[in-house]
């Protein structure tokens, strides 16, 4: 009978639990790591627009190699630390889309989600790291949202970018991510450093790293020194009539050298593709000169694995890095989980599998992302003592890591290689 009245009066309490709480991208699940949890900050997001104008347009060169000029815009999202009025609630709805444009048979459908952020919150005072996000091809701005809005709690400023030509909406030929995304990429931190927005008193100019996923991961390690080998000059020159843009971004080549911000001070790298393709050699992989992430699927059948990202991680010689391998995972170990909409029957099969893992549940790789991404940048670009967990034995089926419930961190690698001083 006791346990009867217990149930009794328990069963409204549960049912405004289950009516209340709404999982939203990027919640920690029970199981998640110590670092998954949310910071102490609030969070704002706001939408910049910026133009690099006068650049080279490799899409519409001539025949004869002479390139055409055009202005690149960008939408960006910036999440950042706020300070909510009265009433503001932290909840923002995202415009992400289905389809593609350049493919016949997947529609473009507009679709919305939810986020933890507040849309136009009034800026936190202080002074905070700034964190550059680049997409893969295709993808958008808000790809990763339970990462960027997860860092700005943490005190960082966040800016990710919708890459023109390289996105769902604006889907253009690869040579034009080829050659775009690594400028892309220093062109949007130069001017979120330099010309007058909302955050610009906020940035921590000294303090700056870079996330990038597949071929975000392919530019943020061209921006980080690693050039790009000879095989991609003539695989670009051969398919845009002659045009050699690219070979500024060649290793060796003075302007590649040059390009080296030392404001930068550390890297993510999700499945960065190019390896497989030949796109990087020896040369190219050893001018890496900040420290830096690399976070792997085992199974990643489009940046490849022991040919592709941990080929990278091997050849990047000249500075710290660390390897988070989740095995049997394929190339979707970054993006948010498939929303709702992409579960509907008669949709396109990639709608569900531009986000999905096969052998994972994409909502506990985020929250072990959040974890290792924050002891990472925490200690590159904070100062903080994140050491018990990035210092870790390299199967985690064998012991459970530092920073896991016992018996959760199953099915994981960890590698590190810290150059000699």
């Amino acid at each position: 009978m006791k346990v009867l009245r217990l149930a009794l009066f328990l069963i409204p309490f549960l049912a405004n639990a289950q009516v209340n709480h709404e999982f939203i991208f990027g919640d920690a699940l029970p199981d998640a790591p110590t670092l998954a949890e949310r910071g102490e900050f609030q969070v704002g997001v706001r939408t910049l627009d910026f133009i690099n104008k006068n650049q080279i347009d490799i899409l519409n060169t001539d025949k004869d190699g002479n390139a055409a000029m055009y202005d690149r815009d960008f939408k960006v999202e910036v999440w950042y630390p706020a300070t909510l009025r009265t009433g503001q609630k932290e909840i923002v709805e995202y415009e992400q889309v289905m389809g593609s444009s350049n493919a016949e048979d997947r529609p473009i459908v507009p679709f919305t989600f939810k986020g933890r952020a507040a849309r136009d919150a009034a800026p936190q005072d202080g002074k905070f790291p700034l964190i550059i996000v680049s997409h893969g091809y295709l993808g958008s701005r808000v790809l990763m949202t339970y990462l960027t809005e997860n860092l700005a709690s943490k005190g960082y400023i966040v800016a990710a970018i919708d890459h023109k030509e390289s996105t769902f909406q604006d889907a253009k030929g690869f040579i034009s991510t080829l050659l775009n995304r690594p400028k892309d990429i220093l062109f949007i931190l130069n001017s979120m450093i330099d010309k007058a927005h909302f955050a610009s008193e906020m940035i921590d100019q000294e303090q700056i790293g870079l996330i990038g996923y597949s071929m975000g991961g392919y530019g943020v390690l061209n921006v980080g020194g690693a050039g790009y080998s000879d095989a991609l000059a003539q695989f670009v020159k051969g398919r845009s009539n002659g045009n050699n843009a690219i070979a500024s971004l060649i290793a060796g080549h003075p302007d590649h050298q040059a390009m080296m911000d030392p404001k930068i001070k550390c890297i993510v790298a999700f499945a960065p593709w190019g390896m497989n393709a030949g796109m990087w050699d020896e040369e190219g992989l050893s001018g890496l000169r900040f420290p830096t992430l690399f976070i792997a699927g085992s199974e990643d059948d489009i940046s490849g694995y022991e040919n592709g990202v941990k080929a990278i991680y091997e050849g990047a010689v000249n500075t710290d890095r660390y390897m988070l391998t989740y095995m049997n995972a394929r190339h979707n170990v970054a993006p948010n989980p498939p929303a709702p909409i992409t579960m509907q029957k008669g949709l396109h099969f990639d709608e569900y599998y531009r986000y999905a893992e096969p052998s994972w549940d994409e909502r506990r790789i985020n929250n072990i992302n959040q974890h290792f991404i924050t002891a990472f940048l925490g200690t590159h670009l904070k100062n903080e003592d994140y050491s018990k967990y990035l210092d870790l034995p390299t199967d985690s089926n064998k012991k459970t890591w530092e920073g896991f419930l016992n018996r959760t961190s199953t099915g994981m690698l960890w590698h590190s290689n810290k150059k000699s001083k």
